[in-house]
């Protein structure tokens, strides 16, 4: 059933709302200890070369330098999420432009600056190759020489059959030849999606402090604390227990932030100079050497019949994974929460291919891999449909899994509302009604399983009545600690005023995996209810105040449960120029309990955005593996003045696996919207788009092929 109370479903406003607009949230880069260093990072300028030598003379004359340490300091050292295949400084070749070097400390950023360009690096410059599909020919560099070497490597999932392979994901399902014979029509189309930034505005940021008996204090932008401090401990093979990672604000993350990035050097110039350092990422740094998205190639190919019945369907997908596979938590992309597409197919291959190349690491984006294919997937479903002349609403309608039906890898899923969903949209949509010339409509649909995984919560009931929260989940802008504070307050019955919320540094809470995989209302707040249960029967038992409980909670996968969103656009295209004005965009949600609207709302809207930029403004444009567009300045990120007319309509049911049967959104906005723009400027001028973002350039080509 769907919950509702004086504070659950209510717009409580966001906790951390003052403290943001006044100026006074303290971020990573805010940190001030006394004596701390600047530490900058000399990154290499070739996409593959062989470190000969690095000469630290000049540098250490520069007047205020204090520690300088090159990969010589840190040979061998390795770094990752779960694969650690990349060093923390390189010893001895260098694979991407913006590779790490050597790094210097000083008491003054101009000081380190100047330091940085005294070092004198002698590189023998080795072939590079930049494309996924080039990579894998017998005659490319090979960028790693034993990947089952590394400690993390995933054996069972990994590809030592092609040539530079990283890890492969494969699912079938029927017999493929049998669904393509049963078809009347066999169709193969072929897309291709660009790199992208993560979009956040605060750099990241590292500091390490050593106190005299050795413990080590950390700061860093991650949202995972815990597996910061586990990474960093893994590379420099220090004792996890003898470091505390401090909990900052972080300003942004869309998957970006879930690193360790420099902490391990930062550590390394902190031992060396015995002060504080911070290393502050620059903007260029981060839009040309963090862990944007994974360059994507889509080849799919479907059987159907004359009626619009799926019989088959064939996935050939090619990520560049860039130089390292390290950023990513399991060495690959989580594409099997949706590459089902919520279509019934009784034949199916798919395969998810990770590539090696002389390109920047790939990681995380809101939903791994999700806007890639499902803008193939999506634009794909609607050239069938219009190949046999059927609107694509029906053709959906034709194919979509209903309730308790497999999917196109052969789960059975359950709760889907997708039905509900695009049904809604198209009615918002006004998907029949008339359009004016040079107007088109567009639908798409995504869906997912939601992450589980481990959480955790102290709360404290305190003398006067009042209770405290340590989270040791970081609110990342979702307004989680607001929601956990609702949460408090309708259980204890209490006011809202009586309850505080803080995040708690890695010292003082529970093991926490970080916000990741829309999971966090889901696993968080299960581990809240958990410790207000413990308290209220600890009192009912003749406990007194104040008590304490502290709750570790593991949360279970549930990969049967899928929660759908479909989105319909409208467009304009004119066609003198191919210029594409998005006029609307309309998002439809099966949604349960909301427990803050606003929060709630504020996700969709952000997740629409999102998707609106990947679908028709952002790419990163590179030459020879140099991103050519690395600065906010033209790398277009969407502003207020771009944003379509925006409209949501919420299908609320029951059945969330959340807190008062509440349900994921947090992914579920951004990665069906290039596909309904596509689809709706298909529409509007009649040929598709195979190719993001979607410019004038390609649209105005498209139609003069066509």
């Amino acid at each position: 059933m769907v919950f509702k109370s004086d504070i659950i479903g209510q717009s409580v406003p966001r906790i951390d709302g003052p403290d943001k607009v006044t100026g006074e949230t303290l971020y990573t880069a805010d940190v001030i200890l006394p004596g701390m260093l600047c530490g900058k990072i000399l990154r290499s300028p070739y996409s593959h070369a062989r470190v000969r030598s690095v000469d630290t003379t000049k540098a250490w004359a520069v007047p205020g330098v204090k520690a300088i340490v090159t990969g010589e300091d840190a040979k061998g050292a390795l770094q990752g999420k779960i694969l650690r295949d990349m060093p923390v400084l390189c010893w001895d070749t260098v694979r991407y432009i913006g590779d790490r070097v050597a790094a210097v400390a000083a008491e003054t950023p101009e000081a380190a600056e100047e330091a940085l360009i005294a070092l004198e690096v002698d590189y023998e410059v080795l072939p590079a190759v930049f494309d996924p599909m080039e990579a894998q020919k017998p005659d490319a560099p090979l960028l790693h020489e034993d990947i089952a070497s590394y400690v993390g490597a995933p054996l069972e999932l990994m590809a030592p059959d092609v040539h530079n392979g990283q890890t492969r994901l494969a699912w079938t399902k029927g017999d493929l030849e049998q669904g393509f014979r049963e078809a009347d029509l066999v169709l193969e189309h072929s897309f291709s999606i660009p790199s992208r930034h993560q979009g956040y505005i605060e750099p990241f940021a590292s500091i390490i402090a050593i106190d005299d008996e050795g413990r080590i204090e950390a700061w860093c932008s991650s949202k995972a604390p815990f597996r910061a401090r586990r990474q960093m401990a893994q590379a420099l093979d220090l004792d996890e227990e003898n470091i505390r990672v401090n909990v900052t604000s972080i300003g942004g993350d869309f998957g970006g932030k879930g690193d360790t990035r420099d902490l391990p050097i930062a550590y390394l110039l902190a031992k060396m100079a015995n002060l504080p350092v911070k290393i502050v990422m620059s903007h260029v740094e981060e839009f040309t050497a963090s862990n944007p998205t994974h360059p994507t190639f889509v080849t799919i190919k479907s059987g159907i019949t004359r009626d619009g019945r799926l019989t088959a369907r064939d996935v050939r997908t090619v990520h560049a994974s860039g130089a390292y596979g390290a950023l990513k938590p399991r060495a690959y992309l989580s594409t099997h929460h949706y590459v089902g597409g919520g279509y019934r197919i009784p034949h199916a291959s798919f395969e998810f291919l990770q590539v090696y190349t002389n390109t920047v690491p790939g990681g995380y984006f809101r939903a791994p891999g999700a806007h890639q294919y499902t803008f193939a997937l999506e634009s794909h479903t609607d050239l069938l449909a219009r190949e046999i002349g059927m609107d694509p609403a029906e053709f959906r309608r034709k194919n979509l899994v209903l309730p308790g039906e497999e999917d196109a890898l052969g789960r059975p899923i359950q709760l889907t509302k997708v039905h509900e969903v695009m049904e809604a949209a198209l009615k918002a949509g006004n998907w029949d009604q008339p359009k004016e010339p040079g107007q088109g409509r567009g639908v798409a649909l995504f869906g997912r399983q939601i992450g589980g995984g481990v959480a955790g919560a102290v709360l404290t009931a305190e003398e006067d009545g009042s209770f405290t929260v340590i989270s040791p989940t970081v609110d990342i802008g979702t307004g989680t600690h607001t929601i956990e504070k609702q949460m408090v307050a309708s259980e204890m019955g209490v006011s809202l005023e009586q309850v505080q919320v803080r995040v708690g540094n890695t010292d003082e809470v529970p093991y926490d995996e970080g916000p990741r995989a829309s999971r966090v209302t889901y696993t968080e707040g299960q581990a809240v209810m958990k410790a207000c249960a413990q308290i209220k029967q600890a009192v009912a038992d003749g406990a007194s105040l104040p008590l304490t409980v502290t709750v570790e909670h593991m949360a279970p996968e549930r990969e049967d449960i899928t929660y759908f969103g479909a989105q319909v656009a409208e467009v304009q295209v004119d066609r003198e120029t191919g210029q594409v004005k998005v006029l609307r965009i309309i998002t439809s949600h099966d949604v349960g309990t909301i427990i803050n609207p606003l929060a709630h709302q504020g996700q969709i809207d952000g997740g629409v955005i999102t998707g609106f930029g990947l679908g028709v403004t952002e790419e990163f444009v590179t030459d020879d593996g140099q991103v050519i567009n690395g600065n906010l300045g033209d790398y277009k990120l969407p502003t207020m003045a771009d944003i379509p007319e925006l409209e949501t309509v919420l299908i609320q049911t029951a059945g969330g696996t959340g807190p008062y049967e509440a349900k994921a959104i947090g992914e579920l906005a951004n990665n069906a919207t290039a596909a309904a723009i596509a689809n709706a400027v298909a529409d509007a001028v009649g040929c598709q788009l195979f190719e993001l973002p979607i410019t004038a350039v390609r649209v105005y080509k498209a139609m003069q092929e066509s």
